[in-house]
């Protein structure tokens, strides 16, 4: 239980909201898990007052104090294949890289994949994380060890029509998944459905995944366009894109979050903003896989909940939701010529406010009083951030994940100037070494 008082003062503020940012600064109260106070300095008698009984004081001169950062589209124990299949595309390294090497995990290898995953996003000022993936009990006890949030959903693929989905032994792990977990502590861990995609689903399953949606109450997550070749190929089979498919049964609603989503059509961006559906922007992964470049602009003009996710460390290779969200506005303005497409204000609530929703964390995702105290500091006095001009422009263009001094959840400090609280991460990194060279003999060397 944690019942710390905990007060951070002089510090620059970003709520989560599409903001620039002021040169005032403010001092925030936490109390247990929750934001109690928000001051603008200087301090009055009466707010002096407040800070008396507090367990520990934070001096955040120059530094920047905003909501934790959600991860909204990953797979957590993919850092154990790290560079592999970098000059591949989606379906060679998909099926001549990655499927054979997950026929080999097993529960302590995505225990230790997690973990590593983990510690990487708490460093880089992560407070939750989307995950679909399987050994999904692996994950919930390493998110609950770790003090992070995270919806975790066992991911289902399915190929035979006319099979009985209630008797299918990856809808049993994702209903079990649910009852065991959904909630877990604290809260911090939900649980959601999760298809893999179109073409690795048919629609009977799809059909049974939104009766199991409904009726335990949770979300849902799925794969979208990710790549021209998907999207032609569900039109050749259905007639109709893969938001199509998902919409004719019944998955496609405002509790769905939709990964890549590179190439929907005009059609597609009008379905899900009429469903309530989220995207997930993964730009680092798109382009590493040479899948192509989401229309951002389209989607924010279309009213849709925007977020971004980093996608597995597979193809990524990191999960720096910074160099993300930086990547996002870059790949925007290029792709439209136009400099004044977006602007570094935009990006906040999609790293931020945005991901709460599409995570169905209400009361998360801003710096509020009785908002949930999940919270990053950014260091900007560093020499590739002075000066700042802007908050929001030195978050989104100059900072790094290098550059987060503290990252905290549910009023916890995680990580804080280099050095974790709630793990270990010798432990992490031996664990992590070891399995490497189990799993991988002939090829990994440091």
């Amino acid at each position: 239980m944690n019942n710390k008082k905990i007060c951070i003062k002089n510090a620059y503020l970003l709520t989560g909201e599409c903001e620039s940012g002021s040169r005032e600064k403010y001092t925030v109260v936490t109390e247990g898990r929750v934001i109690a106070h928000i001051f603008r300095q200087p301090l009055g008698e009466a707010d002096s007052a407040v800070l008396r009984d507090c367990d520990r004081v934070i001096d955040a001169d120059g530094m920047l104090l905003m909501p934790g950062l959600y991860n909204c589209h990953t797979h957590s124990p993919m850092t154990l294949f790290r560079g592999m299949g970098d000059n591949l595309s989606l379906d060679s390294w998909l099926n001549d890289c990655i499927f054979p090497a997950e026929d080999l995990l097993n529960d302590e290898r995505v225990r230790v994949g997690s973990m590593m995953s983990i510690a990487e996003m708490i460093r880089g000022g992560t407070v939750s994380f989307s995950d679909m993936y399987f050994f999904c009990p692996q994950t919930a006890e390493a998110v609950g060890e770790s003090g992070m949030k995270a919806n975790i959903s066992r991911s289902v693929v399915s190929f035979d029509p006319s099979a009985d989905w209630s008797r299918d032994s990856r809808f049993a792990e994702a209903e079990a998944l649910f009852r065991d977990y959904n909630g877990a502590f604290d809260g911090r861990v939900l649980i959601d459905v999760a298809l893999h995609a179109e073409y690795t689903n048919v629609a009977s399953a799809v059909r049974y995944a939104s009766d199991m949606r409904d009726r335990l109450g949770c979300r849902t997550q799925v794969h979208l366009s990710e790549t021209e070749r998907e999207h032609l190929a569900s039109i050749e089979r259905h007639g109709r894109t893969p938001a199509g498919f998902f919409d004719d049964n019944g998955f496609l609603d405002s509790a769905l979050s939709c990964a890549h989503c590179v190439w929907l059509s005009d059609e597609d961006i009008a379905l899900l903003a009429e469903r309530g559906a989220t995207v997930v922007h993964n730009p680092g992964s798109n382009l590493k896989l040479g899948s192509g470049i989401m229309p951002l602009r389209r989607m924010l003009d279309a009213g849709i909940n925007v977020t971004v996710g980093t996608d597995g460390a597979a193809s990524n290779n990191k999960l720096d939701l910074l160099s993300e969200l930086r990547l996002s506005l870059l790949l925007q303005r290029g792709a439209s010529c136009a400099a004044d497409s977006i602007s570094s204000d935009e990006m906040i609530p999609i790293g931020t406010k945005n991901g709460a929703i599409s995570q169905g964390r209400s009361g998360c995702g801003l710096i509020r009083e009785g908002y949930a105290a999940d919270m990053i500091l950014v260091d900007l006095r560093g020499v590739s951030n002075l000066p700042v001009r802007s908050l929001s422009s030195s978050l989104i263009f100059s900072a790094s994940s290098s550059d987060v001094f503290m990252t905290m959840c549910d009023g916890r400090i995680l990580y804080e100037n280099g050095e974790y609280k709630t793990l270990d991460e010798e432990k992490i990194k031996s664990d992590f070494m070891r399995v490497m060279g189990e799993y991988f003999p002939n090829e990994f060397a440091l």
